[in-house]
């Protein structure tokens, strides 16, 4: 049987911490969903289909990882998938306990299914999707913590 992750998420946009959660966790998975989670009620900052386009970039050397869009549940959308594992990154005791609710809550709807944490690498402690959306909105470059081949220039001054 193949091990199957799921690592949902909105990577508006992908941020190098998601980057290097993604490399460090590859090794433990046949098959990597990066799974874009879609909710209704919120407008992205950048389009599902740039976000999905960036993500296929930044993973094209690596054909067992693939992205996907889903709404609704992650257990639903890893039950399709036949995953066995959700992975998440942390980078505060925070995170950790937000995570975890959330982990407990997603085994009691399926038992099959496991949440994987990785730690985020220190330097990544401070860099999330939210504060690379603020950088842009305010002018700024945030080109530093994204992937390299992620092009911010038409989005800051």
């Amino acid at each position: 049987m193949k091990n199957i992750a799921v690592f949902p998420g909105s990577f508006d946009p992908i941020t190098i911490g998601h980057e290097s959660v993604i490399k460090r966790a590859l090794p433990l998975f046949d098959e990597l969903y990066v799974a874009i989670g879609i909710n209704s009620d919120k407008k992205g900052f950048f389009p599902v289909e740039q976000r999905i386009e960036w993500i296929k970039r930044v993973f094209a050397d690596n054909p067992e990882i693939k992205v996907i869009q889903y709404e609704g549940l992650t257990v639903d959308i890893c039950r399709k998938l036949g995953a066995q594992y959700i992975l998440r990154g942390l980078r505060t005791s925070a995170d950790f306990e937000f995570e975890r609710s959330i982990g407990q809550v997603n085994k009691k709807l399926f038992n099959n299914i496991e949440t994987v944490f990785f730690l985020t690498l220190p330097e990544h402690t401070s860099i999330n999707s939210s504060i690379v959306r603020d950088i842009l909105q305010h002018g700024g470059d945030a080109s530093d913590f994204v992937p390299t081949i992620v092009d911010l220039s038409d989005y800051y001054q």
